[in-house]
């Protein structure tokens, strides 16, 4: 078995850990409206899950398997949702996974209550591409901000 040089088993962690950076800097930046940056990286076959798995009150933060479906999950936050802020405090790194923790605030456009939460979010790339990703979040958070 051939060990890889440790830069060199670093640089495509290095690389997916910097295009994440510029994607969650313009995702706040932009206030959740920079939807195209981040379908630009993705896998067209990308498993995508979100905790809230489709609940009530949040159907489009469900789980999908392409990336033409997961466009209604970008459809129904800008319908619902307007992003207070988004904050990145550290991304880990290790082979072709990157975790990313944080923090974030939404307001419910139609109940006008906000929902402040812990993130975490797990990111898989192959080739430059990401395939997998799965949020953390609080769902109790989230249901009572979109609740009557």
């Amino acid at each position: 078995m051939t060990t890889l040089p440790a830069a060199t088993a670093a640089e495509p962690a290095a690389r997916n850990v910097e295009l994440l950076k510029q994607r969650y800097a313009r995702w706040a930046e932009t206030k959740g409206s920079s939807v195209d940056e981040w379908m630009t990286f993705l896998d067209d076959n990308i498993k995508f899950g979100s905790l809230a798995g489709g609940a009530a009150h949040v159907a489009y933060m469900n789980n999908y398997s392409n990336k033409d479906a997961l466009r209604s999950y970008f459809d129904g936050l800008a319908k619902n949702w307007a992003m207070i802020h988004y904050t990145v405090d550290e991304f880990v790194a290790q082979g072709d996974i990157v975790v990313v923790r944080g923090n974030c605030a939404w307001q419910n456009r139609r109940t006008q209550k906000v929902c402040s939460t812990p993130k975490i979010d797990f990111w898989r790339f192959r080739d430059g591409k990401a395939v997998e990703y799965f949020e953390y979040y609080d769902t109790a958070g989230v249901h009572a901000a979109a609740a009557d």
